[in-house]
C-alpha cells in the first residue's frame, strides 16, 4: 500500500509539471496541463488509422460508434443521442428528421454553418457519397444497416432523403434502424473519399486499412499526437461549432489526451492520482476513493449505482442441450440464483437490484421502463434466491433424485451443466460462480469453465455448439430502436443457425409469437398497441426463460478526478447531459461547461 501511495504521489507531481506518464512512468510529450483533459480506459495499444470509413482503426478516441452515442470529438453523426430520455439532437443536422407517412422515407437537412476542417461546406453530395463507399467497402456502417437503408437521395446542397428498403408487401424493412443510423454513423468528406480512392486504385482491402492521417473531419478536434505512448486530439480554432445555430462557443480543452497504460491496475494508479481526469474502468468500490481515500474523485451520481445503467449481462441457455429444452429446469436455476449477492460482489454495488427495478427486457431507464404494463407481468418476475421455490418446481416437474446423490435427474440422467464465461473477466466469473452455487442449492449439478476469450468468443457464436451449456454475454446498451433491438437479441429466431454469430439470441431460441411481435413493433407508432406488444415479449421471456439477465450494469463507467477540472454532468443537475465520457452522443455537451478548479 505504501508503494502504490508512493506511486499515485510522483505521478500527481508529474501532472501538476504538466507531464503525462505511462503506465511505465516514462515521460511522453508534455501539454499544459490547464488545457489538457486526459482519459483512460479507453485506448489500449496503438492506433492503426483515422479512417472514418475503414475497419480496425483502434482508435477509440477518434472512431468510435455506438447507438447509445457516438464519439464525435474528430467526425460527426447526423444526431446525438441521450439515453437519459431517448432524445436525438441535430449536430450535423438542422431540426428533426422529416419522415413521410408510410415510413418508407425521412428527409434530413444539414446545419448551414457545418463545414469540414478545411472550410468547406458539409453537403449532402458527402451524406450520400459516405454511404456509397460504405457498401463499396462492406464495411461495419453497410454490414449494419444495409438492410434497412435502401439508398440516399440528394434533393439540394443541404438536403437529402434516405429511402427505406422494402419488404415483398411495399412496407418498409424497419424505420427503427434508420434512427439508429443517424446517432451512430459518421459523415465523411465525399472529396476526401475520392482521394481514397484515387490513391488506392478502388481496391477496397487497401481503402478499409488506409491510414487516413489526412482524412477531413467536421469535428471540434483533430490528430495531434499518436505513438505506443499516447493518443493525443487538438482543438480546430475554426470548428464550426461555435457558431449560434450550434454550441455559440468551441470546446473548454485544447487537447484531448488518452495515455496509453499497461492494464486497467495501471490505469486506476494513473485514475488515483489525478493523471487521468475522465475514467471508463470498473473500480471496485468507487465510493471508498472519497470516503476513505479523501479524493477529489466524483461519478454521476452520489450513491449507488453511481452511473446509468444501460445494459444486462445475461447468462444463455444452450437449447441444442435436450436438458435445458426443459423450462422447469431454465426457470428454476434462474429463480435460485442469489442476484444480490452478485450485484454485491461482483459489481461492488454498482447496479440496482432486481427487486428496485423488476427483471423484464427493458434496462432500468424511465423511457424503457415504461414502454411495458408492469402490473401484468407482476406474477411472473422473480427477484432470485428463492431456493424452495425453485425446487419445488423442479419436484412438480418430476425432475427429482432418485439414486440418493444429491443430484436430480431429467429421464434417468443426472443434470449436470456448465456454467461458461471468458478467463479474465472477473466480474463475470464471480457472477457465475454464484450461478453454479444455485444449481448446487437445488440439486443440480453445475460446475463452472472459464476458457480464453480467444477460444470462448468461437464457441458462443457457432450455432451448433454443444459445449458451453449457460454462457454469459450482454445484449445491446440503448439507442433509437431499443429496446425493440434487445427484445430482438433476446427472442428472434432469425439468428437461429445464424454462422459467426454475434447479432443475437445466441442460445437458439425460437418462439413464433415472439418472432411475431419482434416484427410488428418498428412499424407501431400507437403507443398503446406498442405497450401491449412490449407487455406480451416479456410475458413470453419470463414465461419461457430462454435466458436471464444477471445484473444491470453501465454502458459507461464514467468516473472523474477533479484535481484540475471541475463542472462535470451530475444526476439532477439540470442539463440533461448523459454520463458518457464526456465525449459520447449527447455527452460532448460537458466539453463545453468544463471549468478549471480554482487555485
Amino acid at each position: 500500500m505504501k508503494t502504490r501511495k508512493l506511486l499515485s504521489l510522483v505521478l500527481a507531481l508529474m501532472m501538476l509539471c504538466g507531464i503525462a506518464a505511462s503506465a511505465t512512468a516514462e515521460t511522453v510529450t508534455e501539454l499544459p496541463r490547464n488545457e489538457t483533459l486526459y482519459f483512460g480506459g479507453q485506448q489500449w495499444g496503438t492506433v492503426n488509422s483515422y479512417n472514418p470509413v475503414g475497419t480496425n482503426q483502434n482508435n477509440a478516441m477518434g472512431v468510435s460508434t455506438a447507438t447509445a452515442g457516438s464519439r464525435t470529438i474528430m467526425f460527426e453523426t447526423l444526431y446525438m443521442y441521450n439515453f437519459l430520455d431517448g432524445s436525438m439532437t441535430g449536430l450535423l443536422a438542422d431540426g428533426d428528421p422529416v419522415w413521410n407517412d408510410d415510413l418508407t422515407a425521412v428527409t434530413i437537412k444539414l446545419k448551414d454553418a457545418a463545414t469540414w476542417n478545411d472550410g468547406t461546406p458539409v453537403t449532402a453530395e458527402d451524406v450520400a457519397k459516405t454511404w456509397e463507399v460504405s457498401v463499396k467497402l462492406q464495411n461495419g456502417a453497410a454490414g449494419t444497416y444495409q438492410a434497412f437503408v435502401d439508398s440516399i437521395e440528394v434533393v439540394d446542397e443541404k438536403t437529402f432523403v434516405i429511402h427505406s428498403t422494402l419488404t415483398e408487401d411495399g412496407k418498409p424493412s424497419n424505420p427503427l434502424k434508420i434512427s439508429d443510423f443517424l446517432v451512430a454513423t459518421f459523415v465523411a468528406q465525399k472529396a476526401w473519399l475520392e482521394t481514397l480512392e484515387e490513391r488506392n486504385d478502388g481496391d477496397a482491402i487497401a481503402m478499409l486499412n488506409d491510414r487516413a492521417e489526412d482524412a477531413a473531419f467536421s469535428g471540434p478536434y483533430g490528430p495531434y499526437i499518436d505513438n505506443d505512448q499516447q493518443v493525443v486530439f487538438i482543438r480546430n480554432e475554426n470548428y464550426w461549432g461555435q457558431d449560434a445555430s450550434m454550441w455559440g462557443k468551441l470546446p473548454v480543452p485544447k487537447y484531448i489526451a488518452h495515455t496509453i497504460y499497461a492494464d486497467n491496475a495501471a490505469t486506476e494508479v494513473a485514475f488515483r492520482a489525478g493523471e487521468i481526469d475522465v475514467g471508463q474502468i470498473f473500480v471496485p468500490n468507487i465510493q471508498n476513493l472519497w470516503l476513505e481515500d479523501n479524493l477529489p474523485v466524483s461519478t454521476y451520481m452520489d450513491e449507488a449505482p453511481y452511473g446509468i445503467c444501460l445494459t444486462m449481462p445475461t447468462a444463455w441457455f444452450n437449447m441444442n442441450n435436450p436438458v435445458l429444452q426443459n423450462v422447469a429446469i431454465r426457470k428454476a436455476i434462474a429463480m435460485a440464483v442469489d442476484y444480490d449477492a452478485i450485484i454485491e460482489n461482483a459489481m461492488t454495488n454498482q447496479s440496482p437490484s432486481f427487486a428496485d427495478v423488476p427483471r423484464s427486457l427493458m434496462n432500468p431507464t424511465d423511457g424503457e421502463q415504461a414502454l411495458y404494463d408492469h402490473e401484468a407481468v407482476a406474477d411472473l418476475q422473480w427477484v432470485g434466491n428463492d431456493i424452495e421455490g425453485a425446487k419445488a418446481l423442479l419436484d412438480e416437474a418430476g425432475i427429482v433424485d432418485t439414486d440418493g446423490d444429491g443430484y436430480r435427474e431429467l429421464d434417468g440422467e443426472k443434470v449436470a451443466l456448465n456454467c461458461v464465461c471468458p478467463n479474465g473477466w472477473t466480474d463475470w466469473q464471480a457472477a457465475m460462480e454464484i450461478v453454479a452455487a444455485a444449481g448446487q442449492n437445488i440439486g443440480l449439478e453445475l460446475t463452472t469453465l472459464f476458457p480464453e476469450w480467444s477460444i470462448c468468443q468461437t464457441v458462443f457464436t457457432n450455432p451448433n455448439q454443444t459445449e458451453y451449456d449457460i454462457f454469459m454475454w450482454s445484449p445491446d446498451a440503448s439507442g433509437p430502436s431499443m429496446p425493440w433491438g434487445r427484445v430482438r437479441q433476446m427472442l428472434s429466431s432469425e439468428f437461429v443457425g445464424l454462422e459467426n454469430n454475434w447479432s443475437g439470441n445466441w442460445g437458439q431460441y425460437v418462439n413464433e409469437r415472439a418472432d411475431e411481435i419482434i416484427a410488428a413493433i418498428p412499424l407501431t407508432t400507437d403507443e398503446a398497441e406498442l405497450k401491449a406488444l412490449y407487455t406480451e415479449a416479456v410475458e413470453i421471456y419470463l414465461t419461457e426463460v430462454p435466458s436471464f439477465s444477471l445484473m444491470y450494469r453501465p454502458a459507461f463507467f464514467h468516473a472523474v478526478n477533479e484535481s484540475v477540472w471541475t463542472n462535470y454532468p451530475e444526476d439532477g443537475d439540470g442539463r440533461n447531459i448523459p454520463p458518457a465520457v464526456c465525449t459520447d452522443g449527447y455527452g460532448i455537451a460537458a466539453l463545453y461547461d468544463l471549468e478549471l478548479v480554482e487555485g
